[in-house]
């Protein structure tokens, strides 16, 4: 089961409207084991769209049960989902709160895509609340990816940028 950390990074962002340079904090959700996986994740993920220098101000670790992508979707919603249960004993109703992750585009996409990812569960379960949440993205754990191939791809991106650096100094 995958373990999700919110990491916070901050950073100097210039406004495309105004193009002054302002100190933005943005939260991301990382799948680590740990807290220093996911302060060492986040920078990895982070290092080709930041230009500068950046901090992670903090990390955290989030309770999720599930996550539900939609690649249209340009937003994160936290669904609160309350599984009902029967107690054999005493006839009650029990119900225990999870949370699930949605990427959607609007509350109805959001709502649509979480029902899609819950076709065919056997529980009985409601949904208590769906909230748009501040998250930018999400980073998922790569289990296929070798330390070789994470190598690999960091050289080729470090050559990358160093060609589009040459390449804005000789249009210069």
């Amino acid at each position: 089961m995958a373990q999700w950390f919110e990491c916070k990074v901050r950073y100097d962002k210039t406004m495309l409207e105004t193009g002054a340079v302002k100190t933005v904090t943005e939260p991301y959700l990382v799948d680590a084991l740990s807290f220093t996986e996911a302060e060492a994740r986040i920078t990895e993920e982070m290092q080709p769209y930041i230009s500068g220098e950046f901090t992670v101000s903090a990390v955290r670790r989030v309770n999720l049960s599930d996550i539900f992508y939609n690649e249209s979707g340009d937003r994160w919603y936290k669904v609160k989902t309350n599984f009902i249960t029967i107690d054999e004993k005493t006839g009650a109703e029990k119900r225990a709160a999870s949370f699930q992750l949605v990427q959607a585009s609007d509350f109805a996409g959001a709502l649509s895509t979480f029902m899609e990812g819950m076709d065919g569960t056997m529980a009985d379960f409601e949904i208590a609340s769906i909230v748009e949440t501040p998250l930018m993205d999400v980073f998922a754990a790569n289990l296929g990816e070798t330390a070789a191939d994470r190598a690999a791809r960091r050289a080729a991106q470090a050559k990358k940028e160093r060609e589009g650096e040459k390449a804005e100094l000789e249009a210069e």
